[in-house]
């Protein structure tokens, strides 16, 4: 009867064939496993627990989101806007080839200021939405959505292409170590400096990419916000 303790998979397959809700699903997978294999319910309980714990840094993300809805309460979307109203000639295509170039020259010297969750979406997606909006006015929802993807393309696009632009970044160190148990001397500062060009042509695709979005903006709304003179 060994092959009962397999339940949990067929426990895994039906749920997410029935579409059940996730967590839900493995964590019973997950405990009946545990009974059917002689472990108690109590025991079961410890080792959930214990992997929480060991693995809580997973989680952490979690805590940034109390502190996200705060900031947006109080203002944070007001102050972006009032920024950009003193940034002129700053448009939406503009501020998204902007945090890129920030975001890259970050990568190159290991400051972490990056995330979809911490970053994005408090402070720079409000940043493009204001300087779209002070140019046109309200735009379309399709426009709305698309710049909200554009800046956390942003930001993928910055992390992606310039993380090994630092030296001792563990991609960087990983490369390293894989190259030379296959017996090829390849050091950290090669491939270091073979991720510059990468990340300055993925800046320069992207610049050209947020122009064409400014072009097509301009062409659907004109300038109907509060530049007109």
């Amino acid at each position: 009867m060994e092959w009962i303790r397999l339940i949990g998979i067929v426990i895994i397959v039906i749920g997410f064939v029935m579409k059940l809700d996730t967590i839900a699903v493995v964590l019973i997978a997950a405990v009946v496993t545990g009974l059917v294999s002689g472990i108690s319910f109590v025991e079961i309980l410890e080792i959930l627990g214990t992997a929480f714990v060991n693995n809580r840094l997973v989680t952490l993300f979690f805590l940034t989101l109390p502190m996200i809805g705060l900031s947006e309460r109080f203002g944070l979307k007001e102050q972006a806007t009032n920024l950009i109203k003193k940034m002129k000639g700053l448009t939406s295509g503009r501020m998204l080839t902007l945090y890129q170039f920030i975001r890259e020259v970050a990568a190159f010297f290991s400051i972490r200021v990056q995330g979809q969750t911490q970053f994005v979406r408090p402070i720079v997606d409000p940043m493009v939405q204001a300087s779209s909006q002070i140019k046109y006015g309200d735009i379309d929802d399709d426009d709305v959505e698309m710049l909200k993807a554009k800046s956390a393309a942003s930001e993928n696009f910055g992390n992606f292409f310039a993380q090994n632009t630092f030296i001792a970044a563990s991609g960087v160190l990983l490369i390293a170590g894989t190259m030379e148990s296959l017996g090829y001397d390849v050091s950290p500062v090669a491939i270091a400096s073979a991720s510059i060009p990468v990340a300055l042509i993925a800046l320069l695709i992207s610049a050209i990419s947020n122009y064409l979005t400014d072009k097509k903006l301009d062409r659907k709304y004109g300038n109907k916000g509060g530049r007109r003179s």
